[in-house]
């Protein structure tokens, strides 16, 4: 089987004469300047494929990068809650203590209270001074535990400020963007943020 191409000019055309095993037939020829468009436009398409594909990697590092600050900050939190809770508890504990030794001490003064009735008025008016004394320290417990609970509202006031100024200033923080592409890439790492965020809160609570 053979097949035979001649050109030939048809109305100011190239054609080519095709012979294929008898079957003549004949096709337009392909000038270089449409080779050159196709191989040209082919070239832009893998730029184009390449250029997406370095966009993808750098969303990819953006976000492992927000990840990962995300997680050192709720490392930090987590430990700074810790403190707060173990100072909570042992709050708790030492004015349990203290209401226990309150309570031990109490069958003594009211046998003694019963002794000074049987004594007389001066012995009366010490009881009455003891009685005070207890009220004074069940007075000076309750405002050590008003005290302590203070403390720990205003570290954590503290700490939700600080974190609020910190949520501000990352959208002060914002380059100035050259494209809508960076635009939206850097609003999708701030939706990133925020939904990472919400969910940390939520498996903290």
């Amino acid at each position: 089987m053979s097949r035979k191409e001649t050109t030939v000019l048809v109305n100011e055309a190239e054609w080519v004469l095709c012979n294929d095993n008898g079957f003549v037939y004949k096709k337009k020829k392909r000038n270089r300047e449409e080779k050159s468009s196709s191989t040209t436009t082919s070239a832009s398409d893998g730029g184009i494929v390449d250029l997406e594909i370095e966009l993808k990697k750098k969303g990819l590092r953006r976000r492992k990068h927000t990840l990962m600050k995300l997680k050192d900050k709720y490392k930090k939190e987590c430990v700074h809650w810790g403190n707060l809770s173990n100072s909570l508890k042992e709050i708790e504990e030492r004015n349990q203590n203290q209401q226990q030794l309150h309570i031990q001490s109490q069958p003594s003064t009211s046998a003694s209270s019963y002794k000074v009735r049987e004594m007389g008025q001066t012995e009366e008016a010490c009881s009455g001074g003891s009685l005070i004394d207890d009220l004074l320290l069940q007075e000076e417990m309750r405002e050590g535990m008003i005290r302590d609970l203070s403390e720990l509202c205003d570290a954590a006031e503290a700490m939700y400020k600080a974190e609020e100024e910190q949520l501000k200033q990352s959208f002060f923080d914002l380059p100035v963007w050259a494209s809508p592409r960076s635009l939206l890439a850097s609003l999708s790492d701030q939706d990133c943020f925020s939904n990472n965020k919400e969910n940390g809160y939520a498996q903290l609570t």
